[in-house]
């Protein structure tokens, strides 16, 4: 992504899921680079569905041309998915055609003249591929034509990556790593005569090939593998060619071996008191770490004139565990640093940010020593964590931004798109004669208990120029993000605002869950994981970067350092800023044991916390299905939940599904299975998860289209039709058991125009517009009676899903159950677009909500059942 958050997608480990993330997403259409040329008329090839030119034209530049070949010669609905190195995907068409099949082309400067290409062949409307596993192609294995073009040739349904259209690979070492202590595994592109295996210029181990592409070289008995030493393969090829390549030593990062000499479980970071401050960070594979401090937080490449580059050096010295620490003397707090790091993989050197850091310089450039006493503003000792019981909570999710961007806001200038923005008080629009409150005031009116913030840990952002991103671009996963401060050269503004904002909504009976995206970072080569343990923090298919975020990397949670990380950085957010708990971003990418430990480690600082996630990955995965935290293995979760998109695909057919297609909610004809809807108000995740703490129920969320334009891109007509289903959505959605969500502005029917993967649209595309609160009163008044009812209703805070029996009507057109809020028992009742004629007798009733808001409901004792109709009854 250009600001990292292309919907996440690939249907791997679960169905339908909403995504979020990076690079390889869920938006085939919005993506899509325009061709070099337009399709000439006349088809030489008449044979094919597609009519694209057959003769390349030079540009004059270095550029590569995908060759693609289908034997049904049916190629209209195909594409490319296509990422630079360790950077973002993007939809890309094939675009000319030739004797072999048909050809992307494409100058390199498109991906900035990368060395590494991946890709994958795939559907244009969808993330059904040609071949399962994510692709590579270096630059430097090809050969360029005499126009500078780089070639290489695919068949459907193969996986090899072929550099003519003959079929010609190169001989190479694809990957050669330790998979275990004692055992190395190599794979060629080529058959192999024999492998050998050198420590230093010592040999240690040899195969023989006998003619086979993957081999594993077993080491002697008594080998004692080194992590500090080199070690080498050569291969010898049946052709009598050779090549050679360094072992990586990634399969290792798990051993006990390498824990037992290298876990810490200390403290890392800039450690402050007034009378010194130790500086302490774990690399244990680095030949020298020298400490920079700077006065200046800002380099003078971003701020000339704010801007300084001076700094004082001191060399650090390696420790136990491969800690290297330095103690500087003195009060440091206010003062900048960073880390100049050497190694094998930077022999040159790197400066990087401390991983530990707790506040940044602008964009995130530079660490911060802080004072945390500095930070509190007033009455920030008066508050505390919220006493809520998950099955309560009624999450409202939004972008810091989106609540302020409009200028139907009202409040100040200066606040707009800010922290403080959101905690402005007296907003107000006016239309017609009509006033309504905005911003805080109005997420005080509706009523909501608990508000999710979209990232706000420091981005890979242009801070002092900002852009509306929606923030899955990890930087720097312990500093505040200075977009949303009012000064983002202060490392000390961009804290107090955010505590400011946390303190206010807390006051207001408001809870503050984060938004977390631990399973990628921005850019894994050259990132300070990167540079101070090369191939530690991530995960790797071989040597290749695992790409299950869709971002070009995936966080590797299960090494000991890493969970560690994970458990330390969650544990200061929530103990510093008093958070109500966690969301976690593609959550399937996390091992379920690290996930485990942290949340039993977050239960004590915060007995009430609540944590849930994506229990879905964005591509495939390095991390095993039985461990990963996936929908699968969530009866392993434990305290902590889980998105219930197969509630929310019942409804409205959300996710992966294709835009036309219809849940309970659009249906109008006739009537769609109800199960997973039935379960879903159960508090149950299909069949299997019967939990209610680990089902999130929800329809919408930042991901994928509102809900006034998923109904409209399932051809629904008519705004009052359209209305109608979107509340009944939602009034199931707050009716159900578990932890309910909703997306910000759904109350007031908030429409992005059809765009449904607005992650780095305009502001003006993601504003929340109060006209609509004027437009849409009474869907207003109705939202707001339903967080009251969820809020205040035991029988849908049940940890037992049995307790709700719902009785399906005219094959489940209509839905009607029974719950109590510990003193009256109330009716539910819900009918789609495909329910006809029922009556219900309501002599022992009253009416808590109708979402019609019908006059002379009630007729000689009966109520007649409308379509897209919500009633809540209450007994007398």
């Amino acid at each position: 992504m250009k600001l990292r958050k292309i919907i996440l997608s690939l249907l791997v480990l679960c169905l339908g899921f909403t995504v979020v993330g990076c690079g390889k997403k869920d938006n085939p259409n919005n993506t899509t680079p325009t061709p070099i040329v337009t399709p000439t008329p006349e088809n030489q090839f008449s044979d094919r569905d597609v009519n694209y030119p057959s003769s390349l034209p030079n540009l004059g530049e270095d550029a590569v041309a995908i060759h693609y070949k289908r034997n049904d010669k049916k190629y209209a609905a195909w594409g490319l998915w296509l990422w630079a190195k360790d950077a973002e995907g993007a939809l890309t068409e094939f675009n000319y055609q030739d004797e072999f099949g048909v050809i992307a082309y494409y100058p390199l400067s498109k991906w900035s003249n990368t060395t590494e290409l991946g890709f994958i062949v795939r559907k244009l409307d969808s993330w059904t591929k040609d071949v399962e596993d994510d692709r590579f192609v270096t630059f430097s294995d090809l050969e360029k034509d005499s126009n500078g073009v780089y070639h290489i040739y695919l068949i459907t349904g193969q996986k090899d990556v072929y550099l003519s259209s003959d079929l010609k690979i190169k001989e190479k070492i694809n990957g050669a790593i330790f998979s275990s202590e004692s055992l190395i595994n190599v794979q060629c592109s080529k058959e192999v005569e024999r492998v050998d295996i050198y420590c230093g210029d010592t040999l240690i181990g040899s195969e023989n090939g006998a003619g086979r592409t993957i081999i594993n070289v077993r080491l002697p008995q008594d080998f004692d593998v080194d992590f500090g030493s080199t070690y080498t393969a050569k291969v010898v090829f049946k052709s009598g060619n050779t090549d050679t390549k360094v072992v990586g030593i990634t399969g290792l990062y798990k051993t006990e071996k390498f824990n037992d000499l290298y876990y810490y479980d200390g403290t890392l970071g800039a450690i402050y008191n007034k009378q010194a401050t130790d500086f302490k960070v774990w690399s244990p594979f680095s030949t020298s770490i020298t400490l920079r401090v700077y006065e200046n937080g800002t380099p003078v490449s971003v701020n000339s004139s704010k801007g300084s580059d001076k700094y004082t050096e001191y060399v650090m010295t390696k420790g136990a565990k491969g800690v290297w620490s330095y103690t500087l003397t003195g009060d440091q707090e206010g003062k900048f640093y960073t880390y100049f790091v050497k190694n094998n993989q930077y022999p040159e050197g790197r400066e990087v940010v401390d991983p530990y850091a707790k506040s940044c310089g602008v964009n995130g450039l530079r660490g911060m020593v802080v004072d945390f006493a500095k930070t509190n503003p007033e009455g920030w000792d008066d508050i505390s964590y919220l006493n809520y019981g998950r099955l309560g909570l009624t999450v409202y999710e939004t972008h810091v931004a989106d609540v302020t961007s409009s200028k139907t806001w009202g409040g100040s200038a200066v606040n707009q798109k800010k922290f403080l923005g959101l905690i402005e008080e007296g907003t107000t629009y006016t239309e017609n004669g009509v006033t309504v409150t905005t911003g805080f005031d109005h997420l005080k009116e509706l009523g909501i208990n608990a508000i999710q913030l979209l990232p706000i840990f420091d981005q890979a952002n242009d801070e002092v120029n900002p852009q509306f991103n929606w923030g899955y671009n990890p930087l720097n996963y312990n500093c505040v993000e200075g977009v949303y401060s009012s000064d983002p050269y202060s490392g000390y503004a961009k804290i107090t605002e955010l505590k400011k904002v946390i303190m206010e909504f807390n006051k207001a009976g408001i809870t503050t869950i984060m938004d977390v995206v631990y399973n990628h970072v921005n850019g894994a080569k050259g990132s300070n994981w990167d540079v101070l343990v090369p191939g530690y923090y991530y995960r790797y298919i071989g040597e290749v970067l695992s790409n299950g975020s869709g971002c070009g990397n995936e966080v590797a949670s299960e090494h000991s350092m890493v969970r560690k990380f994970m458990i330390d950085s969650t544990e200061f957010w929530m103990s510093e800023y008093k958070l109500g708990g966690f969301r976690f971003d593609l959550m399937g990418l996390h091992d379920i044991e690290t996930m485990n430990q942290l949340v039993a480690n977050l239960k004590t600082v915060n007995e009430n916390c609540v944590v849930y996630g994506e229990p879905w990955t964005g591509g495939s995965s390095a991390l095993a299905s039985g461990d990963a935290c996936v929908q699968a293995n969530t009866n392993k979760f434990n305290d902590y939940g889980q998105f219930n998109d197969k509630f929310r695909d019942a409804l409205i057919k959300g996710g992966l599904a294709g835009p036309t297609e219809k849940g309970w909610i659009t249906q109008t004809n006739y009537a769609v299975s109800v199960n997973d809807l039935i379960y879903g108000i159960q508090g149950c995740t299909g069949s299997t998860i019967t939990n209610p703490n680990k089902s999130v129920t929800y329809v919408t969320c930042h991901d994928n289209y509102t809900l006034h334009d998923r109904i409209e891109a399932a051809g629904i007509l008519g705004e009052d039709t359209i209305k109608k289903m979107a509340m009944l959505a939602n009034s199931v959605t707050f009716t159900s058991n578990g932890t309910s969500f909703m997306l910000a502005g759904e109350e007031f029917l908030r429409t992005k125009n059809g765009n449904n993967n607005s992650y780095n649209s305009s502001y003006k595309v993601n504003e929340l517009d109060y006209s609509l609160k004027i437009k849409n009163s009474d869907m207003f008044a109705n939202y707001q009676k339903l967080i009251a009812f969820k809020q205040n209703t035991i029988g849908l805070q049940s940890n037992t899903s049995s307790d709700i029996k719902v009785e399906s009507i005219q094959s489940g057109a209509i839905l009607k159950y029974s719950v109590t809020d510990g003193i009256n028992e109330y009716l539910i009742i819900h009918a789609n677009g495909a329910s006809k004629e029922y009556e219900i007798d309501v002599l022992e009733y009253d009416v808590y909500l109708d979402t019609l808001n019908l006059e002379n409901l009630i007729v000689d004792g009966k109520i007649s059942v409308n379509k897209y109709q919500t009633l809540i009854l209450i007994k007398k």
